[in-house]
């Protein structure tokens, strides 16, 4: 990757939980790439990972903020704005919860009162972020703001359950909000679907082991890894991809566009 992609850049990155995180690797990429950045996560979360020393490494600030709360975005806003000096050039959101998949229930057994929950943590809490930065005005034009979605948002991964749901609305928040936030300052809006990978909210999901296995036979070129999605969200904030907005943008090794390897068949050969 060239160096100094982010040069000068100013942003705000979310989720960030331990070190296999996307988030926490992507604070490291965005500031081997020159960003300045400071790092938020929920009170609880922050409590569960280490991203204090994350922002040690990064030479940073964290920010405690509860995305569901306009009150909490209002005063990370204020206190990242005043740590950094200026407006913000790029946000990730990367903000995923569901209860029910937590605690083993399927699809057909929603408790929906935690459904209404998945909702307002993972996709509702985009919306939050972007019409805050646009009432405060701190997005510098031509930023970028990059949300986490997962194929599950366009076809059926019966283990996903009401997160798909989530992710399809986080990814129509995107097209909503990057239409407006387009046409104000010229911001765009993008999610990047990515492989299942080994995080800690990934793996905590029934299967993932198997399916993780299925996806990298299945796309040609394997799994992306967290570490190579860091480095398109990288290149999502920085000023070569000004012209991509309302994408959802598959970053899956492939995965999304094939119907069948030849591995995948190999195993229903003689059956």
């Amino acid at each position: 990757m060239p160096d100094n992609l982010l040069k000068g850049k100013l942003g705000i990155i979310t989720g960030a939980l331990d070190e296999n995180s996307i988030a926490w690797k992507t604070a490291l990429k965005a500031k081997e790439q020159g960003a300045r950045f400071v790092l938020t996560n929920a009170p609880i979360a922050m409590r569960m990972g280490a991203i204090n020393d994350l922002a040690k490494e990064c030479d940073t600030i964290v920010i405690p903020a509860d995305a569901t709360s306009t009150e909490d975005i209002e005063k990370l806003y204020a206190e990242a704005k005043e740590y950094l000096g200026g407006n913000f050039d790029f946000i990730l959101h990367s903000i995923g919860m569901s209860p029910n998949i937590r605690k083993g229930r399927s699809y057909g057994d929603l408790n929906y009162d935690w459904a209404m929950k998945s909702y307002d943590v993972s996709a509702v809490s985009f919306h939050k972020m972007m019409q805050v930065a646009e009432q405060k005005d701190v997005m510098n034009e031509w930023g970028s703001i990059v949300g986490l979605s997962y194929i599950a948002a366009q076809q059926v991964f019966p283990f996903y359950t009401d997160m798909a749901d989530a992710k399809a609305l986080l990814e129509s928040i995107a097209r909503g909000y990057g239409y407006r936030f387009g046409k104000l300052k010229k911001v765009r809006v993008n999610t990047i679907s990515q492989s299942p990978t080994k995080t800690t909210a990934g793996t905590g999901i029934g299967g993932f082991d198997s399916f993780y296995n299925f996806a990298d036979a299945l796309s040609p070129l394997g799994n992306a890894s967290a570490e190579a999605c860091a480095e398109y969200i990288v290149t999502m904030f920085s000023d070569y991809t000004r012209l991509v907005t309302m994408q959802n943008l598959f970053h899956d090794g492939g995965y999304s566009f094939t119907g069948v390897s030849e591995e995948i068949m190999e195993k229903f050969k003689d059956l």
